[in-house]
């Protein structure tokens, strides 16, 4: 008896030791880390998996909207976070984080792309209209009707363009652009997503609007069975959009949240940034795909490095809102 006692105590403390870690009363720290995006953050089953399996943290990801819509709501709930990191507040809208102190620590740069207009090359060819040289164009008649925008107060690459205008034509000049821009039809979205995947000629949608406020490395989704992008993009004057990550204050799992930092860093996850997002990576020993030396190039010029977009910001929109309301 003594012998079947001993037997059955040794078989309890082994089965105890086999238990799942999150199943133990004990155990209090956290087996999930939390990442909050904007709408257009891709990742990959398999990369989910790499880190998990390396980590041994569960990923949960909550999608926020445009980055706008994103820090705007990482605002709203700081007081209780809502995850652990944040990916994609960019520089038009880092001075909102920065403001409210939502970081523990500094943001980092995770990507980066060019924000400027992309035309459909078919629908003008079709025509035979001669599509804009630049974005200068888009208040000329021939193109009345023709472009979508997104709304600077939601949507970073809103945001970034009302800065180039304030860059191109100054604190007194920019409003004049805006004003003929709105008179010569101009679509509003409220975020890039909508715009390009649902109004735009050139994409998936099949949308009535063969001009769009995207990305330069946007034409790159949209080569053919021909071999040939549907798209081209307006490379002069775009906006430098550089993207951050972050652990949020107050996170719940620090630990995991640097985990999750180190990953999306690495050489690993930032090589699928190209083909999922269409965003040059940071990490130099990334992959780039070769076809993006041509349909997907950067911007020949850039304009808007030297605004204080954190002082003008506000200003700015309220100009904005006032023609457009």
């Amino acid at each position: 008896m003594k012998k079947l006692l001993a037997a059955l105590a040794a078989s309890s403390l082994l089965l105890a030791g086999c238990a799942p870690a999150a199943e133990d009363s004990a155990s209090t720290a956290p087996i999930k880390v939390t990442l909050i995006a904007h709408d257009s953050f891709a990742i990959s089953d398999e990369s989910i998996a790499e880190f998990e399996q390396a980590s041994g943290f569960e990923l949960e990801i909550i999608r926020a909207g445009d980055s706008g819509s994103l820090t705007n709501r990482l605002v709203l709930t700081k007081a209780s976070p809502i995850a652990d990191v944040v990916f994609g507040i960019d520089n038009t809208f880092r001075g909102i984080a920065d403001e409210n102190q939502i970081i523990e620590g500094e943001l980092l740069p995770v990507d980066f792309a060019d924000v400027c207009f992309n035309y459909d090359r078919l629908w003008f060819e079709e025509r035979g209209q001669t599509p804009p040289a630049s974005w200068r164009d888009l208040t000329q008649p021939e193109f009345e009707g023709l472009t979508v925008v997104t709304n600077p107060l939601s949507s970073s690459p809103g945001l970034a363009f009302l800065a180039t205008t304030v860059s191109a034509f100054g604190e007194d000049g920019f409003e004049a652009f805006w004003a003929d821009l709105r008179d010569n039809g101009v679509k509003v979205s409220a975020g890039w997503e909508d715009a390009y995947f649902t109004l735009f000629s050139g994409s998936s949608g099949n949308g009535p609007y063969p001009i769009v406020l995207s990305y330069c490395s946007s034409p790159a989704a949209e080569i053919r069975d021909n071999g040939e992008s549907q798209t081209a993009a307006l490379l002069d004057e775009g906006f430098r959009q550089t993207e951050f990550i972050g652990i949020l204050a107050g996170a719940l799992n620090p630990v995991g949240a640097q985990a999750l930092i180190d990953f999306l860093l690495s050489e690993s996850f930032q090589s699928t940034m190209p083909g999922l997002m269409y965003v040059y990576p940071v990490n130099q020993d990334a992959a780039i795909p070769a076809e993006w030396s041509e349909f997907g190039p950067a911007a020949r010029s850039t304009i808007g490095e030297e605004l204080d977009i954190a002082a003008g910001r506000e200003s700015w929109q309220a100009k904005w809102v006032s023609i457009f309301e």
